[in-house]
């Protein structure tokens, strides 16, 4: 991280990103009829609404009163350079499906970096008040304005004891998914739809594997820096970092995360 200054600040600029967001968001949430974009071509479907819009407009305003030095990478604008060597990665509501849909599963994303992997990261779920967030290789969870509990991965023995979360069944492409198909037959139990949630989900102890595949930057840096700092590992396919995205496997323990890369790679 270089001579970049990290501080218990970023962590209070990044609740007010994760406040304004919220309150940007939940006045769209579970309406009759919300204003929907496609942003997919050729047949696809890629929504986005006026409230990830809005959510985002809010975060970018709060940043730059406050941290006007700052790069910003986000999901609904044009990227903004910095000149303090931070860069804050915003994904206003992962999970745009499941938000049309009503389901409480997406969530606000927010990472901060210097210039690589993530170092602070929050998941916040505003309608269930819940908000997950890691800093200074820490995890910790919040419900309802309770008092924070620390977050911690569990222990799994093998694949056969796991429980795997991806969003979307036709994971990637063609051969993505038939690599997925080789640890879905091994686990215990695989869900689907979660999107940010199953992050936090691993985080806090609940599940032992998420794989996915064709991610963006602002998909993975906040849920990372999560998973990571409860004792999670979270790389790509080959093992390789991820905070760019693309193939994503989190894993709540290194023989997991093993088992599973080698069945990803044709063992």
């Amino acid at each position: 991280m270089g001579n970049t200054s990290i501080s218990n600040a970023d962590l209070s600029v990044a609740f007010s990103l994760a406040d304004a967001a919220g309150e940007a968001i939940l006045p769209h949430f579970r309406t009759p009829s919300p204003k929907i974009s496609n942003k997919a071509k050729g047949g696809a479907f890629d929504p986005v609404t006026a409230a990830d819009k809005a959510a985002e407009a809010s975060m970018r305003a709060i940043l730059r009163e406050l941290r006007p030095e700052d790069g910003i990478l986000g999901e609904e604008d044009a990227p903004k350079a910095g000149t303090s060597g931070l860069t804050w990665v915003l994904d206003p509501i992962d999970g745009t499906r499941a938000f049309i849909s009503g389901t409480p599963t997406w969530g606000t994303l927010i990472g901060l970096n210097a210039g690589d992997a993530p170092f602070l990261g929050i998941i916040d779920q505003p309608f269930l008040e819940e908000r997950f967030w890691a800093f200074e290789g820490k995890a910790w969870y919040r419900r309802r304005g309770s008092k924070a509990q620390p977050m911690r991965v569990r222990a799994c023995e093998s694949l056969s004891q796991a429980t795997l979360f991806s969003t979307f069944p036709e994971i990637g492409t063609a051969a993505e998914r038939a690599a997925f198909a080789k640890v879905d037959a091994k686990v215990q139990l695989t869900r689907y739809g979660t999107d940010c949630y199953a992050y936090a989900m691993l985080a806090f102890g609940q599940i032992d594997l998420v794989i996915e595949a064709g991610l963006q930057s602002y998909d993975i840096q906040g849920p990372m820096a999560v998973v990571e700092g409860a004792g999670g590992i979270v790389t790509n396919w080959q093992g390789n970092p991820v905070h760019d995205g693309g193939q994503v496997i989190a894993a709540g323990s290194e023989r997991i995360h093993a088992e599973a890369l080698k069945l990803l790679n044709g063992g």
